[in-house]
């Protein structure tokens, strides 16, 4: 099923949502709860919903004593290890509550681009969905390197939707929409609608984020929202705060309509085919 308006949302087979790290940790890890019961939403009326998590070296810094996020590939990999732990302990208590049972999946760059390890994730989300088992998915920071990681969740989260065909990707962030320039710049507009194959000329996209402990930014989000429609996928880019009007096909945020058919989305030049390591790539694929 290709959704290709709003209205259609809340009729999707299969969602993605995709939550960054500034959104649920620190001051922010009450937005856990309102998070999940959106979740619990669409998973009610039917809908197979993946969510892809950041956060778990953001979690973790509290609990190894650390002012910041830290720079070296060592000590992020220990505040992954003890942040995912709790992470998913955050979601399962609250998830508990509408008596669904969450699915940890950890995934590399790596995974992704060996066809058995792709295949037997493929595999293993479609048969947690199949149970109605929430997955909950987030990069393995624990075992990657610098070389090959991802580079921010929100491309991990497009790869997600186009590797279980989801009819729906909704990257969150602490901004509403995406604008015609950095919102918090005089004359920056809300784009409401980005068309098939519009172009998005003039428009000044920031490469950062707004917080301190995530990785992406405006300019990761366009580029996964790209990738994801080019492939058939429909996306909304909203706040964490909205995602459950998001969810229920409100007017929020900004669509990003699906290409019409494979055969349209094949002529246009797709970061999907760019290399999973490649990130700069990617994104000047999309843009």
């Amino acid at each position: 099923m290709t959704i290709d308006e709003r209205a259609q949302v809340p009729t999707a087979r299969r969602i993605v949502v995709k939550v960054g790290s500034s959104s649920i940790s620190g001051d922010n890890a009450g937005q856990i709860g309102p998070l999940v019961d959106a979740l619990a939403e669409a998973h009610g009326r039917g809908s197979q919903v993946i969510l892809v998590s950041s956060g778990a070296i953001a979690t973790g810094i509290p609990y190894l004593a650390l002012n910041g996020r830290p720079t070296d590939l060592a000590t992020q990999q220990a505040a992954a290890a003890v942040g995912q732990n709790v992470l998913i302990y955050r979601y399962q208590d609250s998830l508990d509550r509408y008596e669904i049972v969450a699915g940890q999946v950890l995934l590399t760059a790596g995974d992704m681009e060996n066809p058995t390890h792709r295949s037997n994730a493929k595999r293993a989300m479609e048969r947690l969905l199949d149970l109605r088992i929430l997955p909950i998915v987030n990069e393995n920071d624990t075992v990657a390197t610098h070389e090959i990681r991802f580079g921010d969740n929100d491309r991990l989260a497009a790869l997600v939707a186009l590797l279980v065909e989801a009819d729906l990707l909704v990257l969150l962030s602490d901004v509403d929409a995406l604008y015609t320039k950095p919102p918090q710049e005089p004359g920056a507009e809300r784009i409401g609608h980005v068309g098939w194959g519009d172009d998005l000329a003039g428009v000044e996209i920031g490469s950062t984020g707004l917080s301190g402990v995530g990785t992406g930014g405006a300019l990761t989000k366009v580029s996964a929202a790209r990738q994801a429609a080019e492939r058939g996928t429909a996306v909304i880019l909203t706040a964490t705060t909205l995602v459950a009007e998001a969810l229920r096909g409100e007017t929020v945020g900004t669509w990003f309509a699906p290409a019409p058919s494979a055969e349209d989305a094949a002529d246009g030049v797709s970061a999907a085919s760019a290399p999973v390591g490649d990130a700069e790539a990617a994104q000047a694929a999309t843009l």
